[in-house]
């Protein structure tokens, strides 16, 4: 098996109103249990917005801290589950799933297997 990130881009800007958002967890949380059910789910979380986010940035022998996103931009990462699939088409599938549940893009990505060299 190999293990795929599933990752959700969200726009910018405030977060949906609660009578938008309350379906959108509930489709995420029945999403979630049918990857537990089959064995598939492995982790899963939102983040908090870019602007909450601190870069590290190497320059010599000194590390720059900077606050706020890496790049700007129209969208973010807003979340991501990895899972364990057995091809792409599996975590394809998955992947389709997830963006039904949230509405919202979802990228699907494998891990580079370590095992094989």
């Amino acid at each position: 098996m190999t293990h795929y990130l599933l990752t959700i881009y969200q726009p910018d800007g405030e977060p949906p109103a609660p009578e938008v958002l309350e379906p959108i967890m509930k489709n995420v949380a029945a999403f979630e249990e049918e990857l537990r059910a089959a064995g598939a789910w492995v982790f899963s979380g939102g983040l908090h917005p870019p602007s909450t986010s601190t870069v590290l940035r190497a320059q010599g022998d000194d590390v720059l801290i900077t606050d706020g996103p890496y790049l700007e931009g129209k969208e973010h990462v807003g979340g991501f589950t990895l899972i364990r699939a057995a091809d792409l088409d599996e975590a394809l599938l998955w992947g389709r799933k997830a963006a039904r549940a949230v509405g919202l893009p979802i990228e699907v990505r494998p891990f580079v297997d370590e095992s094989l060299g």
